[in-house]
């Protein structure tokens, strides 16, 4: 069984720095695509970085330069460097896992894409 666990959201000001965690169980992070969505209230959940089974990342232009993923083999976690942070990055951050090994035929950055996910955490931006 799959199951994937955020951990690493709070309360920030702006220009403050916060650094999140995906724990994976049962998922290894070379198996597929992984990814970090955010979502406000009355919005769509919107992914905003990726890093691919080889360890390429990308990123959506309101966080380049600002947002870092990463991987840990040993610990199987996946990483989110959260630096600069603005009031409005505030929102649930939710990681995502590809269940297939295939590149997602929806494109990384769609919800589609990914069957697993973990049960978000908050991050809180104040100005």
């Amino acid at each position: 069984q799959v199951r994937l666990v955020e951990s690493g959201g709070g309360s920030v000001q702006a220009g403050g720095s916060l650094s999140l965690s995906c724990a994976a169980s049962g998922y290894t992070l070379s198996r597929g695509y992984m990814a970090w969505f955010r979502q406000t209230p009355g919005k769509e959940r919107e992914g905003f970085a990726v890093i691919t089974r080889d360890g390429s990342t990308s990123y959506a232009d309101s966080v380049k330069g600002r947002f870092t993923l990463s991987k840990d083999y040993d610990k199987n976690t996946l990483y989110l460097q959260m630096n600069s942070l603005k009031p409005e990055d505030t929102a649930m951050y939710y990681c995502a896992a590809r269940a297939l090994m295939s590149s997602p035929v929806f494109g990384p950055w769609s919800t589609r894409s990914y069957g697993y996910w973990g049960q978000g955490t908050q991050v809180t931006v104040s100005s």
